[in-house]
């Protein structure tokens, strides 16, 4: 029976063999290497992943997805919201210090999903996903560009980034409405020991009014902390560097 596609679940299913190879390659899997695809639906990336990896571990929230794909013998299927998966778990029960995850990620919560990825990056190699385009240029974003913002920051501060393919809508059935690319996430080797909540806090706090100077929004925060640093707040948040960023959360961490 043909699956129809879900939009409550956002799917939306790879078709184009040569954008499937392309991705594969990008990957670079190698036999028996330890990893998970988040929402391999009609497995096609599963199937070539498969085939060089030897096994996969693969997260499904749809019932029915899941339960053909619990047919392959090569397939450990967990059916679950990602956003409740322990990372941390899955590498433990696949005895690997660390795992590499890939996946065509649902849009509506392609952002969620990432962020819920950040708590487990100590246990990841490296990450391969297919996302929104307008989303990967915001991730990717540098200093004083329109797409510069609150995911730029707290993804650079962990990973190393990188647009490696452009995927049009026709790859897809049914089309998004939307460009698509993947990008690589490498975790940094050693990231500053930055407190995540303080520092998410604080970039959203400096985003929130993207137009005016920080001393509007981020000034009047870093008062309200007492923050007695030399901050310079006469700068709109997308003229902050990540490093800038970084450094501030770890001054402001210094003095609570």
């Amino acid at each position: 029976m043909k699956h129809i596609a879900r939009k409550r679940f956002g799917q939306h299913f790879l078709t184009d063999g040569g954008i499937i190879d392309a991705i594969v390659d990008a990957i670079d899997p190698k036999p028996a290497q330890a990893m998970v695809e988040i929402g391999p639906g009609l497995a096609a990336l599963t199937q070539p992943l498969v085939e060089h990896l030897g096994a996969l571990t693969v997260i499904e929230l749809d019932r029915d997805l899941a339960q053909r794909l619990r047919s392959h013998s090569q397939l450990r299927v967990v059916e679950s919201d990602v956003l409740k998966v322990d990372f941390s778990l899955i590498a433990q029960e696949l005895d690997a210090i660390k795992i590499r995850v890939v996946g065509n990620l649902p849009y509506n919560i392609s952002t969620p999903i990432l962020f819920h990825l950040l708590k487990y990056v100590d246990v990841i190699e490296d990450q391969h996903f297919m996302l929104q385009k307008e989303v990967i240029d915001r991730m990717v974003a540098r200093p004083a560009t329109g797409a510069y913002g609150r995911l730029s920051v707290m993804l650079q501060w962990r990973y190393a980034m990188e647009n490696v393919l452009l995927v049009p809508p026709e790859s897809f059935e049914p089309p998004p409405r939307v460009d698509s690319a993947v990008v690589r996430m490498v975790p940094r080797d050693k990231p500053a020991a930055v407190n995540v909540t303080l520092l998410s806090e604080m970039v959203q706090v400096a985003f929130s009014q993207r137009r005016k100077l920080l001393r509007h929004t981020l000034g009047q925060w870093l008062q309200a902390r007492q923050f007695a640093g030399g901050f310079d707040v006469q700068r709109r948040a997308e003229e902050v560097p990540v490093d800038d960023y970084i450094a501030l959360a770890l001054a402001v961490a210094e003095q609570i």
